[in-house]
């Protein structure tokens, strides 16, 4: 989010669809995909009817950055703004084992992991596992195997 309390709406138009515009406030930006599409929420002037007549009031609606044109001066700095949170790293879709540093020794991967061994065949979570309990093996730190795969070892130990 942009300035917490310091958060106001700034005049902005609203292009109607026959091309007429409208001076309107933008309330709020919020990022609806991560990348580049966002929404605004506006509020557009309208009059309501009540019991005693008529009043002005404000329709608030979401709307798409090509619904709207900036009014030339108007700082749209302290509006509102959310931005999606970042999506977490993908999660290892497999498992790989290559020779460690000595005879004997094997080291397990995930497959996206830099020190992986090229073409190596991809195994599954279990048998991933079986890899690590062998004599000489060890789940390699620099990818995620370690930090997946030895807790899991430990609670399947208990």
């Amino acid at each position: 989010m942009s300035g917490g309390g310091a958060d106001r709406p700034a005049e902005i138009m609203l292009v109607l669809p026959d091309s007429q515009t409208v001076r309107v406030r933008l309330h709020e930006r919020q990022e609806a995909a991560e990348g580049s599409q966002w929404r605004y929420l506006i509020g557009v002037p309208a009059w309501v009817a009540t019991r005693d007549g008529v009043e002005a009031a404000e329709y608030s609606v979401w709307v798409t950055a090509d619904q709207l044109r900036p009014i030339s001066g108007v700082d749209l700095s302290a509006v509102a703004t959310y931005k999606l949170p970042a999506q977490p790293p993908p999660v290892a879709s497999g498992w790989t084992v290559g020779p460690g540093g000595r005879k004997g020794q094997s080291v397990v991967h995930d497959m996206a992991c830099r020190n992986g061994p090229p073409l190596a065949s991809e195994l599954n979570t279990l048998e991933a596992l079986d890899a690590l309990e062998r004599p000489g093996a060890r789940a390699c730190d620099v990818c995620d195997a370690a930090a997946i795969l030895v807790p899991a070892l430990e609670l399947g130990g208990e």
